[in-house]
C-alpha cells in the first residue's frame, strides 16, 4: 500500500505520449475459412485457429507441437470464450487470461500484445501495370487481413503521386532503404518494410526487406495468388521479428529496472510492456519507477525502445528529471554500477 500516494501523483500530468508501437488490436480474434458450418468442418478450423494464433503468440511454428499442450490440442475450446460465423468465416476469441496461463505453465516463450508497427511499402506488378499499395485502397485490404492474421499492426502509405515514383523495383529491393527513409518519417512507424510483389506464370513472388533499428531482414516467398502472398511475407517478418521481443516464463535473470520520466499515462503503457516479464514495481520517486524483471538485457532494451525510452549510463541524470521531494539542490548520492541494473528515461 506504500505505493498508493506516488501513483496518485502520477495522476496529475497526463499529457500526451507519443509512440509508434503499439497494442495489436484483436490479438487474440483468429478468424478461419470454413468450407461449411458442420462440425467436422468446425473442429478443424478450431485446431486450425489454435494454430493461427500459438504461432501469432510466439513466432516460432513449432510451438503448437509442445508436448504440453497436447490436452489443449486435443480440445482448444478450453481456451476459447466464443465462436461464430461470419459467411464463410470462423470468427474464434480466445481468453487472453487462460491462453496465456497455459502457455507459461507450458514454459513457451511469448510475445506481448505491444508490437513494433510496420510501415509497408507494398509494390504489385501485375499484367495490368505496376502500383503502390496506398491506404484506403481496394488492395490495401488483403495486407491489413494479413497483418491482423499474423499479429502485426501495419501502415500503408498514402501513395501519392511522389510516391507512386519513388516506389520502383530498383528502390525497394535495394540493400539500403535510401529514399524510403525520409519519405516515411511522416508516417512515424518503428520499422520500414519494402516489398516488390510481382505476377508471373499465373503465381505470385515477392521480395522483401525489413529494417526495424540496426536489424536488417529479407526475404523471397512465392503463393498462389497476391492475398496469399501477402500473409507469407507477413508471417516471415513475424517470425524474423519474434526472437527479439518474446519472454520465456523463468528464462534470462533478475534485472532491476529504473525509469523516469513518467506519468501515470506513460505508468499504464510501461506496465503494459513488462508484463510478459513478470514485473514487479518495487518503488516510485517523483516521477522515478523501480521495477524487478525476469528477462535478458538485449530483449528487455528492444521492447522499451518500442515506447520511446532511451538508455541510461548509470550515475547519469537525464536533464529536466524531476528530483524526488526534499532532494532538490541537495547532492547527488555516489551510485555504485551494479551490472543488473538497467535505466532509462523518457
Amino acid at each position: 500500500m506504500r505505493l498508493i500516494a506516488p501513483l496518485l501523483l502520477l495522476c496529475l500530468s497526463l499529457f500526451g505520449l507519443a509512440v509508434h508501437a503499439e497494442p495489436v488490436s484483436d490479438l487474440y480474434q483468429v478468424r478461419e475459412p470454413v468450407a461449411s458450418q458442420q462440425p467436422e468442418e468446425r473442429t478443424q478450423a478450431l485446431n486450425r485457429a489454435l494454430e493461427t494464433l500459438l504461432l501469432r503468440l510466439t513466432g516460432d511454428r513449432k510451438a503448437a507441437q509442445n508436448p504440453a499442450l497436447e490436452t489443449v490440442r486435443k480440445d482448444p475450446q478450453e481456451l476459447i470464450s466464443q465462436y461464430g460465423y461470419e459467411g464463410q468465416m470462423l470468427v474464434v476469441d480466445f481468453d487472453p487470461v487462460t491462453t496465456e496461463r497455459t502457455l507459461r505453465q507450458a514454459g513457451i516463450p511469448m510475445w506481448g500484445a505491444n508490437r513494433p508497427s510496420i510501415l509497408a511499402w507494398w509494390l504489385n506488378r501485375g499484367n495490368e501495370g505496376a502500383s503502390l499499395v496506398g491506404d484506403g485502397q481496394d488492395a490495401a485490404a488483403s495486407l491489413y487481413q494479413a497483418a491482423q492474421n499474423r499479429g502485426l499492426p501495419l501502415r500503408l502509405p498514402l501513395a501519392d503521386l511522389d510516391e507512386q515514383l519513388l516506389a520502383t523495383p530498383e528502390q525497394l529491393t535495394s540493400a539500403q532503404p535510401g529514399a524510403l527513409t525520409q519519405a516515411s518519417e511522416r508516417y512515424a512507424a518503428d520499422a520500414l518494410l519494402a516489398v516488390d510483389a510481382a505476377e508471373a506464370d499465373g503465381k505470385w513472388q515477392a521480395q522483401w526487406r525489413l529494417w526495424l533499428g540496426d536489424s536488417r531482414e529479407q526475404g523471397t516467398v512465392e503463393a498462389a495468388d497476391n492475398a496469399a502472398l501477402a500473409d507469407a511475407v507477413l508471417l516471415a517478418v513475424s517470425e524474423r521479428l519474434a526472437p527479439r521481443f518474446v519472454a520465456a516464463p523463468g528464462a534470462g535473470e533478475e534485472i532491476e529496472l529504473e525509469v523516469q520520466g513518467a506519468n501515470l499515462a506513460r505508468y499504464a503503457e510501461l506496465s503494459r510492456m513488462l508484463e510478459p516479464f513478470g514485473a514487479r514495481l518495487v518503488s516510485v520517486e517523483g516521477d522515478r519507477l523501480a521495477f524487478r524483471v525476469n528477462a535478458s538485457a538485449e530483449q528487455l532494451r528492444a521492447q522499451l525502445a518500442l515506447i520511446g525510452l532511451r538508455e541510461l549510463p548509470v550515475g547519469e541524470t537525464p536533464a529536466g528529471a524531476v528530483q524526488p521531494a526534499g532532494q532538490a539542490g541537495s547532492p547527488a548520492p555516489q551510485l555504485v554500477p551494479r551490472s543488473n541494473l538497467l535505466r532509462f528515461h523518457w
